[in-house]
């Protein structure tokens, strides 16, 4: 018998502990996502990304004896889900396959920028003039990071924001599901969904003859860094959920910018690529917008009444 899900109460300590190894292991799907698409083309990447995804959440979710089964409206959800992180992949890959990590995680940090705005279109959320000024600035940041790359990679440099758009919509789906589906499951249904989803667009490609949709037999060291790609993302994406779930968003957000700091580290560490003056300071301004508005939320959550 498929035991129910239960959401855990809060456990602030393994809830950080688990945002911290986000924050470390998240950039290494850039690293290797980018040493992937020097040989083989960006929808590869993010088709292998699922796939590993689905095959190694698969045997996770038999273990815990999980239900696979889904109602239409969570089916739709999570399709919907799997569709944005398609997005944000594809747009990411493609964007670090020329620029520097740390360029472009900057500049899909304005997500809580984007997830405000959305919050207020779509929900009604009241949004005040401070947070409003926070986003104008941090965008003002995002534009210091983009003006450089935009001259040396043309409309590339605008992929992040694509991204960030992308991953705001994801992140929104996941709040939505997240009480509904564990963890384990709605990895593993959204990386099988989000290969069904991308598979016809593969197909189309090879058909058509269009290089850019197409995939490739290749080398067993690139086939390792796709597997790294998904092996990564799985077990990083794995971390944030359980963190969100085991301790309040309001207090693992701060910890969400210390994975620029690993960006710039293995960019280093790996391609020798280090934030010029301009980005450098994009990237503070960024930074600080965002943890001005993560502190506007906790302030105005602690004058809601209970």
């Amino acid at each position: 018998m498929k035991r129910a899900f239960i959401p855990p109460s809060d456990r602030i300590l393994p809830g950080v502990l688990l945002m911290l190894t986000f924050c470390a292991i998240a950039p290494l799907i850039d690293v290797a996502a980018k040493m992937a698409a020097q040989s083989v083309t960006v929808t590869q990447v993010t088709l292998f990304r699922m796939i590993v995804q689905a095959a190694l959440m698969l045997p996770v979710v038999l273990l815990l004896r999980q239900s696979l089964t889904l109602t239409r409206r969570q089916t739709g959800l999570l399709a919907l889900r799997a569709l944005a992180l398609i997005g944000s992949t594809w747009f990411f890959v493609a964007a670090v396959a020329v620029m520097p990590i740390a360029d472009a995680l900057a500049i899909v940090f304005v997500e809580p920028f984007i997830l405000l705005a959305l919050g207020f279109l779509l929900f009604g959320e009241q949004v005040g003039p401070r947070r409003i000024a926070a986003s104008v600035v941090g965008f003002g940041g995002a534009l210091l990071v983009i003006q450089p790359n935009f001259a040396v990679f043309g409309t590339v440099a605008l992929y992040p924001l694509a991204t960030a758009a992308c991953f705001a919509a994801y992140m929104l789906l996941t709040r939505r599901i997240s009480r509904e589906v564990a963890p384990e499951a709605m990895q593993l249904h959204t990386a099988v969904l989000g290969t069904l989803l991308f598979l016809p667009l593969v197909g189309l490609g090879h058909v058509a003859s269009i290089v850019p949709l197409s995939i490739a037999n290749t080398t067993g060291q690139v086939w390792l860094q796709l597997f790294s790609v998904g092996l990564a993302a799985t077990v990083s994406h794995m971390a944030i959920t359980y963190a969100l779930r085991f301790a309040p968003s309001a207090t693992l957000a701060p910890l969400h910018y210390l994975e620029i700091v690993a960006a710039v580290g293995l960019g280093w560490f790996f391609f020798a690529d280090w934030p010029n003056p301009l980005s450098w300071a994009g990237i503070t301004v960024i930074t600080a917008s965002g943890l001005y508005i993560i502190a506007r939320e906790r302030a105005l959550a602690r004058r809601a009444p209970a």
